[in-house]
């Protein structure tokens, strides 16, 4: 889907060739880490290397990416957390980190609110609702309907993933009813909706809009708030007279928030760069992956009213990582 060999290969390759251009003021003068907290070949794995191939350019420093998997990114957060304020360490932040974490857990090695300060944003994934073409289902509303007799089983890339989170939401906002079947990521849980082992799935354009496009998966709906021009036949659900079932899996860029301003604004011109590049903006249109060149203040308002929603409605749903 996203050349990943190529993707990442050539990432890492170039990142660390350190760019030719040095960055003023004496920040940078060694390799930053960009710390992923999921596994290699995700979409954040891949993004994150493609995207540090500009970074370096701009930084005159090799950005290297850093997998540090488990516990819901918990792993890596705490890592990020701890690490010297010094604008050296770069963590690869989403939904999870910055907002659902200290919903789902009662302690966490981390306070997001208190530890981190954004540097920027680096795009939103619309979420999909999607069945095989064999299903008899052909719409939102039969789909309700259908699972008012049988509940359908449907699979999300993890427990507490975006897309368990939107689904329980809309499951609350529209009378849906269905039981969630977690993956190890995306493509598993498309696999197995191929095969035939559970109903739909809810999933993300880049993992999903492949599926869509080639009519080996039919998409229902869409969580965002308008069509997506890739999959444009595709209804919202706000459209079908759901105003408030909107959401969207995102990812974004944070530092400590002791890291001097100046450090900041420097990281920030260098990540809007490399969100910025040809071949960046070209995968994110081919998928669907809505971008903008949010400022660090920006990214932190919307960070903020992301708390303000999905916490309570998180604690309300009684979803729960610790137990």
């Amino acid at each position: 889907m996203l050349g990943r060999r190529g993707v990442i290969g050539g990432a890492a390759a170039l990142a660390l060739a350190a760019g030719p251009a040095r960055a003023q003021g004496g920040f940078p003068d060694r390799p930053l880490r960009w710390i992923v907290g999921y596994p290699p070949g995700g979409a954040s794995d891949a993004f994150a290397r493609l995207i540090g191939i500009t970074m370096a350019t701009k930084l005159g420093q090799p950005v290297v990416v850093e997998n540090r998997p488990g516990g819901g990114a918990v792993v890596a957060s705490e890592a990020a957390a701890r690490a010297p304020a010094d604008g050296y360490t770069l963590m690869h932040v989403d939904n999870g980190i910055l907002v659902y974490n200290p919903a789902l857990y009662a302690r966490l090695p981390y306070d997001p609110d208190r530890d981190f300060t954004g540097v920027g944003f680096i795009g939103r994934f619309p979420l999909f609702i999607g069945v095989r073409p064999d299903n008899p289902v052909r719409d939102f509303a039969g789909l309700v309907a259908a699972s008012k007799q049988k509940a359908p089983n449907y699979g999300s890339p993890a427990v507490a993933s975006p897309h368990h989170l939107a689904m329980e939401m809309v499951k609350r906002r529209t009378g849906l009813e269905a039981t969630h079947v977690p993956y190890r990521g995306g493509p598993a849980a498309m696999q197995d909706l191929l095969a035939g082992n559970v109903d739909m799935v809810c999933i993300d354009c880049a993992t999903g809009i492949p599926f869509i496009r080639d009519n080996r998966v039919r998409a229902l709906c869409v969580f965002s708030d308008a069509r997506s021009p890739v999959a444009p036949a595709v209804p919202t659900l706000k459209e079908l007279g759901f105003p408030t079932a909107i959401a969207y899996g995102w990812q974004g860029m944070s530092v400590q928030a002791a890291v001097p301003a100046p450090i900041v604004a420097k990281l920030h011109e260098a990540l809007v760069a490399g969100v910025g590049g040809q071949d960046v903006q070209d995968r994110f249109k081919a998928l669907g992956i809505e971008s903008a060149p949010w400022s660090a203040a920006e990214f932190d308002a919307f960070v903020k009213r992301e708390n303000a929603e999905w916490r309570p409605l998180i604690r309300e749903l009684g979803i729960r990582l610790d137990g």
